[in-house]
């Protein structure tokens, strides 16, 4: 498990690098001058020379990127364009607030996710089946920003049921919190529920086919019993990968949910950064959801490594 480990790691590191070159370039193509974002259209040409030079962006790339990338391994996240401040100042908030709303999120999805695929496998070919595999797929195919107007519409603007926005008010407690978010929350829902129903309901009819459920048939174990000893034991492992991965979306698919409910976190703060030509913040924010989803991955192979033995041995030989 340590050499595992060991190699799950250096490959996570090799990534991030190679992220934090994509996303450095990524940002040097895109349109637009800084200074002319920062200064404004009536501000002269020289005084938007000699705001880029004072943040040195008429340097080679090369020796902007080991800045950098420098800054980065020190824990430096460089100074906002826009704001003119230390980009973690912005940063940390926006990030608590995103871990919020993709909290709500993760536990209303998982467990209806987990519950519908299980539900759609036990009942294969029937009606309630392609009910829930028909449902799930459509779902998944809708975008969030169309979700989520329709459902401003209806229940924020109609019905009147939750607030339009997300952001609760100042000094607002955990009840009300949730309130808030759990409209903004419902679209990431029905995107993920798809992908991780399907992958449940796929590992719940695998299981249901194998020698040992069966024998454990044969044996007379009731229905339930075997159902809840044997096939969600084995089922279950394969939607592990899934949902660490879809974990890796809630952070980094919450732009268009975020903006459109006006909520202040991590995606509606790299849409406003590229918006204003704000590089620091947009590359320091990308880099954040990369580290989270390569986090997510990782924590999702070491769980399946050790509820499955078998993977284990066979990265040892």
């Amino acid at each position: 498990m340590a050499r595992y480990l060991l190699k799950r790691l250096g490959l996570a590191v090799l990534t991030l690098v190679l992220l934090s070159v994509i996303v450095f370039l990524a940002g040097q193509v895109l349109p637009g001058n800084p200074g002319r974002a920062v200064l404004g259209h009536t501000a002269s040409a020289q005084a938007v020379a000699a705001f880029n030079h004072k943040l040195g962006l008429d340097r080679p790339l090369v020796v902007q990127y080991w800045s950098w990338f420098t800054g980065l391994l020190q824990g430096n996240l460089g100074q906002s364009y826009q704001y003119q401040a230390p980009v973690g100042q912005y940063l940390g908030p926006a990030i608590l607030k995103s871990l919020k709303l993709a909290a709500v999120a993760f536990v209303i999805v998982v467990p209806l996710s987990i519950i519908g695929g299980v539900v759609a496998a036990l009942q294969r070919g029937k009606a309630v089946d392609r009910v829930i595999s028909t449902t799930g797929l459509s779902l998944s195919t809708v975008p969030e920003f169309v979700s989520g107007i329709v459902l401003i519409v209806i229940f924020a603007i109609e019905l009147k049921v939750f607030p339009p926005g997300a952001n609760p008010p100042p000094g607002a407690g955990f009840g009300a919190t949730l309130y808030h978010l759990i409209l903004p929350a419902i679209p990431l829902v029905f995107v993920l529920f798809g992908y991780i129903a399907r992958m449940a309901r796929a590992g719940t009819v695998e299981a249901l086919e194998s020698d040992y459920v069966r024998t454990a048939t044969l044996k007379g174990l009731p229905r339930r019993t075997v159902v809840t000893r044997h096939v969600l034991r084995n089922s279950l492992l394969p939607t592990i990968t899934v949902i660490a991965t879809q974990t890796g979306y809630l952070i980094g698919g919450l732009v268009v949910t975020e903006t459109l409910f006006n909520y202040p976190g991590l995606g509606r703060l790299i849409f406003n950064a590229a918006q204003n030509k704000d590089f620091p913040m947009l590359e320091a924010g990308v880099m954040i959801i990369g580290i989270v989803y390569l986090a997510a991955t990782l924590v999702a192979d070491v769980l399946y490594t050790v509820l499955n033995p078998r993977l284990r041995l066979q990265g040892e030989d």
